[in-house]
């Protein structure tokens, strides 16, 4: 058997994760996979249970696993926690991927058929949108030498030559098997952080002769991505500007609800890669337990977990085929379908999904 650990977490987090579970539990069994799910408490809802937002049972659970599957975590009422550190997304998910190196953090966005009007972007525009941005997760500000005095404040951006030029691999072996194309978005006119990714990537970029590299900075890139979003393939960039531009492009996209995203790092398993898997969204705590979350980038993130932690290619495409089905047949939670338009509920989302999938060819 081979163990999941599923994280809820808080807010919309335990339905989008309910919606998805059989999905992936129907996916791996049609590809012979014997999966284990063990929940824990993560987030909010831990440092309720137990003080802290990420539990030693908890981190026992996940080192014993080949993957985690993680909700969201997070609310208003936990940013009045007077240590920041116990504070939910800086006291589980930072250290989470601090902890088993999860360096690279994978976020596709893309146009399913059906979807383009849900851009405010022309479909002209989004006609063959189809990229892959790596983020560098574990360096940068996010990771960096800090302080918070009363009259000032410092976050350092860091990098060293290791970091960089692991997430670069990662990314040029991604785009191999991609377009062959890798967009390098930095600030190196400002930053000199930027001048060593620009430096390690022409370096790095002598090892992939068959893909072809250009370099962005990020605050043109972000008017690129309105402007051409469909002439990227594989973008990579450092921690805090991949989160920025990731979330752009799920409003590219449409809705931020469609966005999946893997955090994969050094430890390999006897099925793959160790990952985290969550949606790009957050808890959305306004509404949480009404059914109106979309599960949709839980379940491509579940997906990821196939493709990337259990190396089970053809089960993560027919979770990404039985979604793309619900959509083109019209199916739309709230997010997508707007005010006046008719939705279902999270779970009907998820139902809708599993059917086409057990309906579908294996």
């Amino acid at each position: 058997m081979i163990r999941i650990a599923v994280l809820p977490g808080d807010g919309i987090g335990p339905e989008v994760i309910d919606a998805s579970l059989p999905i992936l539990q129907a996916a791996a069994k049609r590809a012979r996979l014997d999966l284990g799910f063990e929940t824990a408490l993560v987030g909010g809802a831990a440092y309720d249970a137990t003080g802290h937002p990420l539990p030693a049972a908890t981190l026992k659970l996940c080192d014993a696993s080949a993957a985690i599957f993680f909700g969201a975590v997070g609310g208003p009422q936990y940013d009045k926690i007077p240590d920041p550190n116990l504070r939910p997304e800086r006291g589980a998910l930072l250290p989470l991927r601090k902890r088993y190196e999860l360096y690279a953090n994978l976020r596709p966005a893309k146009i399913f058929p059906g979807l383009e009007g849900q851009s405010h972007l022309k479909p002209e525009y989004l006609k063959g949108l189809d990229l892959l941005v790596i983020r560098e997760l574990t360096g940068g500000a996010y990771f960096g030498k800090k302080e918070l005095k009363k009259d000032s404040a410092y976050d350092v951006i860091s990098y060293t030559r290791k970091e960089i030029e692991r997430t670069l691999h990662f990314a040029f072996k991604a785009a191999l098997g991609r377009r062959k194309h890798l967009t390098l978005v930095h600030k190196a006119n400002v930053l000199l952080s930027s001048v060593l990714w620009k430096q390690v990537a022409g370096q790095v970029k002598k090892k992939y002769p068959q893909v072809a590299m250009d370099e962005c900075y990020v605050d043109a890139f972000t008017m690129f991505l309105i402007r051409r979003p469909a002439s990227f393939d594989v973008v990579v960039t450092e921690n805090m500007m991949g989160d920025i531009i990731t979330d752009e492009a799920a409003e590219v996209t449409g809705s931020i609800g469609l966005l999946p995203s893997a955090s994969l790092g050094v430890k390999k398993t006897k099925s793959g890669i160790f990952g985290l898997y969550e949606p790009c969204h957050g808890s959305a705590p306004d509404i949480a337990g009404k059914g109106l979350a979309n599960p949709l980038a839980t379940i491509l993130s579940a997906a990821m977990l196939l493709r990337y932690s259990l190396s089970a290619e053809r089960a993560a495409r027919s979770v990404e085929a039985a979604v793309a089905k619900a959509l083109a047949d019209g199916l739309r939670t709230r997010d997508l379908a707007g005010p006046k338009g008719r939705a279902v509920s999270t779970s009907q989302m998820g139902e809708a999904v599993l059917q086409r999938l057990l309906k579908a060819k294996a």
